[in-house]
C-alpha cells in the first residue's frame, strides 16, 4: 500500500480489510463443525464424508474471492517487479524453514509420532490432510486440486495479507485513534508482537516454529519495501512450493 490510504472512507476501508478475512475463518468454523459432525475417513465413504474439506474449500474460495473482487478498489498494492522479484526471494527462504521440520523428520527417518523438542518444532511426518486422491475420476481429482492451488496461491495469499498487514498493522500501531493515518509498514515492536503472535496461534501447533518464522520474515519485507504487493507475491510463492512439495511427497498434512 501507499503510505495512506487513497480513500478517505476508513470504515469502507476497515469492511474490506476486514470482511473477506471473516468470512474466510467462518468457513474453517463451518469446517471443524461439519469434520465433528460427519466425518467418516472410510473407503466406503463418499467423498464429501471422507474429507469435507473438498466440499468447504471450493465454496470457501468463491465467497471470499467475491468479496475480494467487490471491495478491490480499496486496496492499493503497488505493484512492483522489484519488490516482486524480492518477495518471491523471501517467499522461498520462508517457506524453506517452514517445510524443514518434516523434511528432517523423512531424513532422519523417523517414525511415529515425535515427542518433547522434535515435536514442538513440528518435526513430524504430515502424511493426513487434503489430499484429492480420494476421487478416482481424473475430472474430479483435477478439479479439487486446481481449486486447491487456486485458494492458496491466490485468495489465501491476498485475504491474509490485506488483513494481517494491510489492516492488523496499522491497528495495534493506534487502536484508540485513527488507525488509518498510520503509514503502510510502519516498524512498531507493538504491531510485530501482535501481528505475528496472532498469525502464529491461526495455524496448528505443529506449524508454531514455521509461522513464527515465515511471520517474522514477512514482517521484514513489509517494513522495508512498504509495499503490499510484495507480501501478497511472498505469501503467494510460500504457497505455491508449500503445494508443490505436498503433492510431490504426499504430505498432504501441511495444506
Amino acid at each position: 500500500m501507499s503510505a495512506k490510504p487513497q480513500t478517505q472512507d476508513y470504515e469502507r476501508l476497515t469492511r474490506a480489510h476486514v470482511i473477506p478475512f471473516v468470512a474466510f475463518m467462518c468457513f474453517m468454523l463451518v469446517l471443524m463443525v461439519l469434520g465433528y459432525l460427519i466425518e467418516w475417513k472410510h473407503p466406503d465413504a463418499p467423498w464429501w464424508r471422507q474429507d469435507p474439506a473438498q466440499l468447504v474449500y471450493p465454496v470457501q474460495t468463491l465467497v471470499t474471492l467475491g468479496f475480494l473482487i467487490h471491495y478491490w478498489k480499496s486496496y492499493t498494492f503497488n505493484w512492483s517487479v522489484k519488490w516482486s522479484v524480492i518477495g518471491i526471494i523471501f517467499g522461498a527462504i520462508g517457506i524453506g524453514f517452514w517445510l524443514l521440520p518434516t523434511t528432517l523428520y523423512d531424513f532422519w527417518k523417523l517414525e511415529g509420532p515425535t515427542h518433547g523438542l522434535l515435536e514442538k518444532l513440528g518435526v513430524a511426518a504430515r502424511r493426513e490432510g487434503f489430499d484429492p486422491g480420494i476421487f478416482q475420476s481424473p475430472a474430479a481429482y483435477w478439479t479439487s486440486l486446481v481449486f486447491r492451488f487456486f485458494r492458496a496461491v491466490v485468495v489465501v495469499a491476498l485475504v491474509e495479507e490485506i488483513f494481517w498487514r494491510g489492516f492488523l498493522m496499522r491497528f495495534a500501531c493506534d487502536w484508540e485513534g485513527d488507525y488509518w493515518k498510520q503509514p503502510f509498514g510502519r516498524p512498531h515492536w507493538i504491531s510485530y508482537l501482535v501481528v505475528t503472535g496472532l498469525f502464529i496461534t491461526a495455524h496448528a501447533p505443529v506449524d508454531y516454529a514455521g509461522a513464527f518464522v515465515y511471520g517474522s520474515l514477512t514482517y521484514l519485507l513489509c517494513v522495508w519495501s512498504k509495499n503490499l504487493g510484495a507480501c501478497v507475491v511472498m505469501h503467494a510463492t510460500a504457497n505455491l512450493l508449500m503445494g508443490i512439495y505436498a503433492m510431490a511427497y504426499g504430505k498432504y498434512g501441511l495444506w
